[in-house]
């Protein structure tokens, strides 16, 4: 499944790592893991806000697909976030502090952990 830290070869590299936990995010790890990808996510935590992205402080979102009366940006996230991990995401509240595209597999550094990935999202 997900790659175990500090092991070596192919073996400890992630398939698909994704920065960011608004809608987008969250759509990506529930696509990657119904796809068997095994998604690591890293949510954010200070850096660019609050996890869940901007909708966290929407107060009312009228124009969701699925939610004829609206429902409250942090209701939504919250049912995103549960779905993608339902889905099999990993998840990590955290900020990234740095991505180096300049390597493969990339290798992606957070405020805990240095992960490898061989996608980045």
């Amino acid at each position: 499944l997900h790659a175990s830290a500090g092991g070596v070869g192919d073996a400890d590299v992630e398939n698909v790592v994704i920065i960011g936990s608004g809608p987008a995010g969250y759509t990506a790890a529930i696509y990657a893991g119904r796809a068997a990808l095994a998604p690591l996510m890293f949510e954010g935590l200070t850096a660019g806000g609050v996890p869940g992205g901007q909708l966290m402080t929407t107060t009312e979102v009228e124009n969701f697909p699925g939610f004829p009366e609206g429902i409250t940006g942090p209701n939504l996230m919250d049912k995103m976030r549960q779905q993608a991990e339902r889905w099999g995401a990993l998840l990590h509240t955290e900020d990234v502090e740095t991505v180096d595209f300049s390597v493969r597999p990339f290798v992606i550094t957070s405020t805990e952990r240095t992960v490898r990935a061989h996608s980045v999202i």
